[in-house]
């Protein structure tokens, strides 16, 4: 007894707090019970009174009825006039773009492993080549998993004020050998009391897609610079680079999830950087521009307002 009470209070507890337009319907249509946010949406839900028949109709409200076991009831989930459609256009553009994205080194990897079965083949190389394609693929269910925390609110982004300049250095400092492969001259030129309105962690994770981002794309010889100062109240934090830029065309999309410049398409990287980066400086009220010539180089600015 005490065991089904409690999972009924814990589909009482599920039920109220979804943030979904849910009812719950006998085999009349008379109202059972509905979540909070259905209450908030719809007029006239009255418990044992039978609802509207607009909003059983496939038109605007699109009902999705879902019965209960054996009970002789439902639960009809519906989504606002207009919603449904917009929802339907993200999640299927968004879920084509992760397919189309790890179907390359999924692609790469197959190809290595049918070749490792080959008598020539110089397994430990192909090994190497395949633990990077893996490394690819989890790079990539990672970026994805933490852009979809932030889009539903699950990370908190701007809980505090941090001083921004020691973190700087930090994740410059990390980066350092891998800069020095890649022929990318580090520098930085910081305002030591400057503070942004990020958690630490949400700060560490926009630098370090920045100096990734220059890393991957600027190409050899070039230089990255981070810069933070005050302007007035506000705070600027620009990172820029020396290297091959981005062409136009392509500097309107920067920050399209998977979106990447033909250069770009090369890279093994996500191609969600700087989407992240976007969403973090944008949720803490700050904004985020870019600007490039090709063969000038990329400078992107981000201002946190005062």
């Amino acid at each position: 007894m005490e065991k089904r009470e409690l999972e009924a209070e814990r589909g009482r507890r599920l039920l109220e707090e979804s943030q979904d337009i849910v009812l719950v319907l006998d085999e009349k249509d008379r109202l059972i019970a509905a979540s909070r946010r259905a209450r908030e949406t719809i007029d006239g839900l009255v418990k044992g009174k039978k609802v509207s028949a607009d909003l059983l109709q496939p038109e605007p409200w699109r009902p999705r009825r879902v019965p209960l076991g054996g009970m002789r009831e439902s639960l009809v989930f519906l989504r606002e006039p207009g919603e449904l459609a917009a929802y339907e256009e993200l999640r299927a553009g968004f879920t084509a773009a992760v397919s189309h994205e790890l179907r390359t080194p999924l692609a790469r990897l197959l190809a290595l492993l049918e070749t490792a079965a080959l008598p020539s083949a110089d397994v430990d190389s192909l090994i190497e080549q395949g633990t990077a394609e893996v490394e690819q693929i989890r790079e990539l269910i990672d970026d994805v998993l933490f852009l979809s925390e932030l889009e539903t609110g699950r990370a908190v982004v701007a809980l505090t004020a941090t001083r921004a300049a020691p973190v700087v250095r930090e994740v410059l400092e990390a980066v350092g050998e891998r800069a020095s492969r890649a022929g990318v001259t580090l520098s930085s030129e910081l305002d030591e009391s400057a503070e942004v309105p990020l958690r630490p962690r949400m700060l560490r994770v926009v630098l370090e897609n920045l100096v990734e981002n220059a890393l991957r794309y600027a190409g050899d010889g070039a230089a990255f610079a981070i810069e933070l100062e005050r302007s007035g109240e506000d705070v600027v934090l620009t990172a820029a680079d020396t290297g091959v830029g981005v062409p136009p065309a392509d500097l309107s999309r920067l920050f399209e999830r998977f979106y990447r410049a033909d250069r770009a398409r090369v890279s093994r990287g996500s191609g969600l950087g700087l989407a992240i980066v976007k969403h973090i400086v944008t949720s803490a009220g700050g904004e985020v521009t870019a600007s490039s010539s090709p063969g000038e180089g990329l400078e992107i600015v981000m201002l946190f307002p005062g």
